[in-house]
């Protein structure tokens, strides 16, 4: 009898009131740190290949983290701005919907690539959407997703010239998204940028079910001799209390990435930070949109 009752202390239970995901309450008190750290594929490994190729790329692992907790099996999720396919990828594996949306041709054949090799999937137009994100509403219907999870573009910085670009180079790899004139990457003015993306991301709202999450990754930086706080700009653009239609910031999770080679920027003269952390917009779609 005692070992009857050991054996069922044992097995995961989720809560009958949990609508959101199917972890146990053990699991979703440990996802509610406000950190987490990079856990990358691993430079050997022979899944790092694709991502590799990309010029600002993350890691289906760290998306996994963020879809197990914002989805239940079969949940959809768009990622608004694909790249080579990490989101989908995750979904995949979690045995969710997943679907992307991506402005570069070449992106997206390297997706199809990698899902095929790698997960055994051929993707069809529908969950692979070769287009500009500025289109969204044109490409789903409202109250369609479950989740949308992203790492948009960070501006024009990929351009510059430095230590890390000119290893890409030497690797045979890209060093910017693309060259096409609709690429949010290839804007010269940041405010300008800055508005261009909020647009996309505010036309996620309708998308999204009520009560669902939208979550950001997205990193600040310098240019020149500047430093943006790009997480900040884009977080006011998204809950801005005047817009008629606004998101609610729930949190902000810090994706550590401590692997991160060091560089002595600014030494000996001044203080330039190594910037080995991203944030993680977490964002909802109230459940009564008279709250919002």
């Amino acid at each position: 009898m005692a070992e009857a009752l050991t054996i069922e202390k044992t097995v995961k239970t989720v809560d009958k009131r949990n609508d959101l995901n199917d972890l146990t309450s053990t699991e979703w008190v440990q996802e509610t740190k406000s950190f987490f750290y990079q856990k990358g594929l691993g430079a050997g490994s022979p899944e790092a290949k694709y991502e590799k190729m990309h010029p600002a790329p993350f890691s289906f692992t760290d998306i996994t983290k963020l879809i197990k907790f914002f989805t239940k099996k079969d949940g959809k999720v768009l990622d608004p701005f694909s790249g080579v396919g990490s989101t989908i990828k995750a979904c995949v594996e979690l045995e969710r919907e997943g679907f992307g949306v991506e402005l570069s041709s070449s992106w997206c054949k390297i997706t199809q690539q990698r899902l095929l090799v790698e997960s055994k999937v051929k993707l069809d137009k529908e969950h692979l959407i070769c287009g500009d994100s500025r289109d969204l509403k044109k490409f789903f219907p409202k109250n369609h997703f479950d989740f949308i999870v992203t790492s948009p573009p960070y501006w024009n910085i990929l351009e510059k010239k430095d230590h890390k670009a000119n290893k890409r180079v030497v690797n045979g790899h890209e060093t910017k998204y693309s060259e096409d004139e609709n690429d949010l990457g290839n804007i010269d003015d940041y405010e300008k940028f800055l508005t261009e993306l909020s647009k996309i991301f505010l036309s996620c709202y309708d998308l999204l079910k009520a009560g669902k999450y939208m979550c950001i990754i997205v990193s600040d930086f310098r240019h020149k001799s500047e430093f943006y706080s790009f997480h900040s700009d884009l977080m006011y653009k998204l809950t801005d209390k005047k817009l008629k239609k606004r998101f609610h910031l729930k949190g902000i999770k810090v994706l550590i990435q401590n692997a991160k080679k060091l560089f002595p920027y600014g030494y000996p003269f001044s203080y330039v930070e190594n910037i080995h952390h991203q944030y993680v917009l977490i964002l909802q779609k109230p459940k009564d949109e008279r709250t919002k």
